[in-house]
């Protein structure tokens, strides 16, 4: 997975960036099929936030948090994009196994 990490009004350091990378790789173990992810990190006054697009087969998947901490805001993002891309991935098993329908209607 390449990935692409920002930082606005916050300077990426490499313990910051080992974090993030850690913690995307989470999300990498779920489902194969993600082929980047964009990550921006943001601090405005107490408000941390971390932000996160990641392609996979089939669409995009966003998430964002809130937190009074970054590494906080980074957790909850990436609890949320694991949410997510299960449910994704779910989707696709079942649109998968359904078959095409065409079995029902022969005559």
């Amino acid at each position: 997975m390449q990935m692409n990490l920002t930082g606005h009004h916050v300077d990426i350091t490499p313990p910051l960036r080992d974090y993030v990378t850690t913690k995307m790789e989470k999300v990498e173990r779920h489902f194969d099929n993600v082929t980047d992810a964009h990550v921006i990190l943001t601090v405005e006054k107490l408000r941390h936030k971390a932000e996160a697009t990641i392609h996979v087969s089939g669409g995009n998947i966003y998430a964002e948090a809130v937190e009074e901490d970054m590494y906080a805001a980074i957790d909850a993002m990436v609890s949320k994009l694991d949410r997510q891309v299960k449910r994704h991935k779910e989707k696709l098993k079942a649109h998968h196994a359904r078959g095409s329908g065409k079995e029902k209607y022969a005559s």
